[in-house]
């Protein structure tokens, strides 16, 4: 990996935008122009280390495996099985560890594949770059980059290790990966202020940035981990990762089903014994009472619905890289969002077109150029306005920008504010191809602040210049209005001035254009081609907002859920992008500013709707921290390695999987494969979906392991012989009471999910109203068993106690089977959802109970689970007592459906 070393003389924390570059290259042992010799290079390869990030955020196989086995209920499991071996119950410790390695393998086998879909998605940041080695230009990997490295660089590579540069012409990069600043960076070679802050560093090229425009040369001055793009990736390394609130509940409800049941199998043994019951007997009675304790299936059950839930959020556009992830971002209270790339496109669109004959609108967003212009809301006719196909064609010939269409999507290449005006040139049908060749050209740079291409056109040569307006107005004598050329007067700059301010305000990015026909006897030279010009107009450029973040954000907002803007850009900027998509935004706070408030004050701007911009990866940080002690479920989007640490502090990152950087993506429990915002709306409402059927499908096994511990445990108290053995309980609770769980996590989502507030992150899954309802079904679900078993037990000889036992343990499942149906919805009785809205229950119902028929009926699992067959007479007697089960709950839910104040989503919400 890039190694800290430094050489001799240089400090730690080198400022190496402040030095002059000879002074870099000087301390650096290298020369300016003809880079390193090969033997030096090798010599540092081998002392600094390869130009790689070997912060990986990649789980190796053997840890995504582990992690499968790390959870309280798995535990109890392993304990059960090593309890049933040493009693000799060989084949249920075998069926309770098949169980456990079944979800073991279940998980991994999805969260493997979701670390591996993310792995596909990785890019390499610079695989190849041009360097000088001894005076010639060569091409190498970029890994092989070392300190002293001279880099050649131009338009469209990306920047392979942090460089200062040492030459650099009409140099733009693009840092939004970095900085989160949507504009391209106008670099140079100037040293700058040793206090200068990141953003204005503009004599240092930084790794994982692009060149948008301009060519230069810089030396590496740090390589890997060195890099700024290696600290955050080290940043997000060193910060641990929380456990999903599902997580901590499941590992709370574990923990206690495990006391409990060792409480109740140790009680329950000694009474019996105390009673003089045999010790064997007792033994193997509160092995099976431990084993009905703990839903076995419960494990199993939440991996397969977590991991049929991967495969629904990927029809979504969300891959999930862990099993917990959607079901965390459905408890989100505040999800912060960067602004650039994530709430809006990325792409530079012309706006907003001042004209000194009136202002013209433009639509369509990014570089598609499909749309038009329009006056007063109103569409027009470009060919009827001179003025503006004028500044359109300036635009487009003062210009470097390529804009194409490439496998079916529109594609700049070129900085991207340039592209901007080629697309609103194209929304006219200009053609670049007809314009004249380019004469000479007077570039941009940050002394200039305009550039200016001179063309021959079929009659003269015309000077095109755009630059910054209060620059541009100084160059103008006349100005064009509508149809005419007049002369510019003082009262046209000021308006002119005036309306570019607005623009600003608005958060666009002004630019102003000129133009000027050139006498055939003026030399083209700097000083006589820019005077004298024809001021045209100016244009407002913006990163538009996606179209569908304002439907999200509303969405958003009506499930209860904040949404943060935490963006690196210009306040300006922020406020406008905020006011475009509906979000609310009083302010904005600065990085700067965030620096000087306390928590208390930062928590008073986060509740007075502001914005953060020009913010850090501290920043960023120290906000989502913040929140999260404020007890708020935090979601974090961003596609920058400006945005990893934050991503990887917050209860669910979210990353982008077109846009974003690897440091990114590997720090986040989300990957969003379309980079759309929006999408994140439609993985809420799955993860609330995910935790109402989890919670329906807990209660539900709860309620089934209840009526069997309670029948066991008031049996012993009646003096009976053992009502279910321990095989028919393992039986009960991973094959039949497993299938119809795992029917209940396909459940559809209940009208009104998003209409909900989110839940509490205090609350636990099973509270005081659940804990009644599994009480209330698990008591006649006893009741009905022990009373089956006792009619049935006719006398002392072994088959009537084996036919009574098959009577109890097949009455006991269809108990349970009926009752899967008053956990399809906790507010709404059946008729309302639809009793073929989830066809994955009846089907379930069926064919558990056709499994009770095939252990009643075929001799394999007779001799197995110790069954007779049943005869019909005992079958009407079963069906009889599981009719109350679902038609009590149903009245219930009935007479509560057809109360004035009952809301179907708050009672599930309070349930």
């Amino acid at each position: 990996m890039g190694s800290n070393r430094t050489p001799p003389g240089v400090s730690m924390v080198q400022q190496w935008h402040a030095l002059p570059s000879e002074e870099v290259a000087q301390r650096w042992a290298t020369h300016a122009q003809e880079g390193l010799d090969f033997k030096t290079a090798q010599a540092r390869l081998a002392e600094f280390g390869a130009n790689v990030l070997e912060v990986s955020f990649e789980n190796p196989w053997y840890r995504v495996l582990a992690r499968q086995f790390t959870d309280v209920l798995i535990g109890i499991l392993v304990l059960a099985a090593v309890a049933a071996f040493a009693i000799g119950e060989t084949r249920d410790s075998l069926t309770i560890l098949a169980i456990v390695v079944l979800n073991g393998g279940l998980g991994f086998a999805q969260e493997w594949k979701a670390e591996r879909a993310v792995t596909a998605l990785r890019r390499m940041l610079a695989p190849r770059c041009k360097v000088m080695r001894a005076g010639d230009e060569t091409e190498i990997d970029a890994r092989d980059l070392v300190p002293g490295d001279l880099v050649l660089l131009e338009i469209g590579d990306r920047i392979p290790a942090d460089l200062r540069l040492t030459e650099a012409i009409n140099l733009r990069v693009d840092e939004s990966a970095l900085t989160g600043e949507s504009l391209p960076v106008v670099k140079d070679t100037d040293p700058v202020a040793r206090d200068a802050d990141l953003a204005n560093q503009t004599s240092m090229a930084w790794m994982g940035t692009a060149v948008v425009n301009g060519w230069a040369h810089g030396l590496v001055v740090a390589t890997g981990l060195s890099t700024k793009f290696g600290h955050i990736a080290q940043m997000s390394h060193e910060i641990r990762e929380e456990t999903s609130p599902l997580q901590r509940r499941l590992a709370k409800l574990g923990m206690q089903l495990g006391i409990l049941s060792i409480v109740v199998a140790t009680a329950v043994g000694i009474v019996g014994w105390l009673m003089g019951k045999p010790l064997i007997e007792m033994f193997m009675t509160g092995v099976s009472l431990a084993v009905a304790v703990v839903p076995e299936g419960l494990p199993a059950v939440v991996t397969i619905t977590l991991a049929l839930g991967i495969r629904t959020m990927v029809k979504r556009k969300a891959l999930l890289r862990r099993l917990p992830a959607a079901e965390t971002l459905g408890a989100a209270t505040v999800i912060c969002t960067d602004k650039t790339g994530t709430l809006t496109e990325n792409e530079m669109t012309v706006s907003q077109i001042w004209l000194p004959a009136g202002q013209v609108a433009t639509t369509g967003v990014g570089y598609d150029p499909a749309g038009h212009f329009e006056v007063g809301g109103k569409r027009i006719d470009y060919r009827e306005r001179s003025d503006l196909l004028v500044l359109l064609k300036t635009g487009l010939a003062c210009n470097h920008a390529r804009v194409s269409k490439v496998g079916g999507e529109w594609c700049q290449r070129g900085e991207p504010t340039e592209a901007s005006l080629v697309i609103a040139a194209y929304k006219a049908w200009l053609d670049p191809g007809h314009l004249g060749p380019a004469l000479t050209e007077f570039s941009f740079n940050s002394t200039r602040k305009r550039m200016t291409i001179v063309r021959q056109e079929e009659s003269a040569r015309v000077a095109h210049m755009k630059g910054a307006p209060e620059i541009l107005i100084d160059l103008c004598t006349r100005i064009r209005c509508g149809e005419e050329e007049r002369a510019l007067t003082d009262e046209d700059r000021r308006e002119f001035l005036a309306a570019c301010e607005a623009l600003a305000v608005d958060g666009l990015r002004t630019l102003a254009l000129a133009r000027r026909d050139l006498p055939d006897d003026i030399p083209l030279n700097e000083k006589e081609v820019e005077s004298e010009l024809t001021l045209l107009g100016a244009v407002g450029i913006i990163d538009p907002p996606r179209v569908d973040v304002p439907d999200a954000i509303r969405v958003a907002q009506g499930a209860g859920i904040r949404v943060l803007m935490i963006t690196g850009d210009a306040p300006a900027t922020a406020l406008a992008i905020a006011r475009q998509i509906d979000l609310p935004a009083m302010r904005a706070v600065l990085g700067t500013e965030l620096e000087t408030l306390n928590d208390v004050e930062l928590e008073s701007a986060i509740a007075d709707n502001a914005v953060f911009a020009r913010t850090t990866p501290e920043h960023k940080l120290r906000i989502v921290t913040l929140l999260q002690k404020l007890g708020h479920v935090v979601g974090m989007t961003g596609d920058g390695v400006n945005d990893a640490p934050a991503l990887k502090r917050a209860d669910i990152g979210i990353a982008m999987g077109v846009r974003g950087t690897d440091v990114a993506r590997g720090a986040s429990d989300m990957v969003l494969t379309d980079d759309n915002f929006a999408s994140i709306v439609g993985a809420i409402e799955e993860g609330r979906r995910q935790y109402d059927n989890i919670r329906k499908f807990v209660r539900y096994l709860l309620s089934s392991n209840t009526g069997e511990v309670l029948a066991i445990f008031v049996n012993i108290l009646l003096g009976g012989p053992l009502i279910l053995l321990p095989v028919q309980i393992l039986w009960m609770n991973l094959v039949t009471d497993g299938v119809t769980a795992v029917s209940l996590g396909l459940e559809p989502a209940e009208r009104g999910v998003m209409q909900r507030p989110p839940r509490a992150t205090a609350g636990a899954i099973l509270d005081r109203g659940g804990l009644l309802m599994v009480l209330c079904l698990g008591s006649y679900i006893a009741a009905a068993t022990l009373w089956l078993f006792h009619r049935s037990l006719g006398g002392a000889r072994t088959e009537d106690l084996i036919w009574a036992q098959t009577i109890a343990f097949t009455g006991i499942i269809v108990l349970e089977k009926a009752n899967v149906f008053n956990f399809r919805s906790l507010a709404n009785p059946l008729h309302k959802i639809g009793f073929l809205s989830n066809p994955w229950v009846v089907a379930a119902w069926l064919g558990t109970v056709g499994l009770q028929v095939c252990a009643v009926y075929t001799p394999f699992l007779q001799r197995t689970l110790h069954t007779v067959p049943l005869a019909w007479s005992d079958w009407v007697m079963i069906v009889v007592f599981a009719v109350p089960v679902v038609l009590v709950p149903e009245l219930w839910k009935w007479f509560r459906s057809r109360q004035p104040d009952h809301d179907p989503s708050m009672t599930i919400l309070r349930s």
